[in-house]
């Protein structure tokens, strides 16, 4: 590891290790050893340096191969450290995680100011293994740790009237070069449905691959949200408001001929300047050569979310 990530090699959780668990969980799935072993998944060391202690969820393992840790670390889009996608790893050490706060406010009964330690340690963290389609065409399969965002909704108590979730990212030119560019109105703002933010998929974000989140992929906190394109996961959060109005996101306020407020992955719908029928698998063997692979509608996650736009038509609600 390059000292671009701010962390040593020794305190990263290796691939080979997640690897292993992996056929752990797969045996699991098969039904090769009893749920009374599911203990092994845990991880238990958790106080040392910039490791999380997270226990894995079978529910949400995939069979895909998981994209290594260098090239989920090394190729992002965090347009606050920069447009290009080897920015934010260059750039990102400028960022301050610690201290750090949440707000959660709006259509509540219980508004909160959350520091980012007991916020962590709201709910049991979970590592799961998701999908995540850009809507460039490329696409990654990471071990995320976290938990169900509806863990801090319920905590906030949403007042009848809620609706919709907004959620606000950091923008400090300080420490932010990118935010020095207009390319977007900062802050970078993100929205959901309250419905969309209450599925289980959607998780609240600490880290990967064992480890907190490295500055470049959003931390200290940010959103998952699997079966959408990846810019609807906001990454570096510092509030989440509950509103009963269709909140202004960044790039439909920006390019709203090409990016809609759901921005659910489908390849039936293409992006007004290219095809979303397929996807790149970044890290695949053969590299830029590697065949595409078929994009999967809602990323593959349709059983878990396709009833939360039935009757919808999602040409129009794109």
């Amino acid at each position: 590891m390059t000292k671009n990530y701010g962390i040593t090699a020794s305190e990263i959780t290796p691939q080979e290790v997640f690897e292993k668990r992996r056929q752990l969980i797969k045996l699991a799935a098969v039904g090769a050893f009893g749920i009374a072993n599911a203990e092994v998944f845990s991880r238990h060391a958790f106080a040392q340096n910039n490791r999380l202690a997270a226990t894995a969820n079978p529910k949400y393992f995939l069979s895909d191969k998981p994209t290594s840790y260098k090239d989920v670390t090394s190729y992002n889009n965090f347009y606050e450290f920069g447009t290009d996608k080897t920015d934010p790893a260059r750039n990102a050490h400028t960022l301050k995680i610690r201290p750090w706060t949440v707000s959660v406010e709006g259509l509540v009964n219980k508004p909160k100011v959350w520091d980012i330690d007991n916020l962590i340690k709201l709910a049991p963290l979970e590592e799961r293994v998701y999908r995540l389609r850009c809507v460039e065409g490329w696409s990654m399969v990471i071990p995320w740790i976290g938990y169900s965002l509806a863990n801090l909704i319920k905590a906030a108590e949403p007042q009848g009237s809620a609706k919709y979730v907004e959620f606000i990212s950091l923008a400090d030119p300080k420490q932010m070069p990118g935010v020095n560019n207009r390319v977007l109105d900062w802050p970078y703002t993100e929205g959901l449905r309250l419905d969309e933010a209450m599925n289980d998929l959607t998780l609240l974000t600490f880290g990967l691959y064992g480890e907190i989140l490295p500055k470049q992929n959003g931390a200290p906190v940010r959103l998952v949200v699997p079966w959408k394109y990846g810019f609807k996961s906001a990454k570096s959060i510092v509030k989440i408001r509950i509103t009963d109005k269709e909140p202004a996101t960044s790039w439909k306020v920006s390019a709203p001929y090409e990016y809609g407020f759901y921005s659910n992955v489908n390849p039936a719908v293409n992006h007004p300047r290219w095809s979303q029928a397929t996807e790149r698998r970044i890290g695949a063997e053969g590299g830029i050569f590697a065949p595409k692979i078929k994009t999967l509608p809602f990323n593959g996650y349709a059983e878990q979310v396709a009833h939360l736009y039935k009757d919808m038509d999602l040409r129009k609600f794109f």
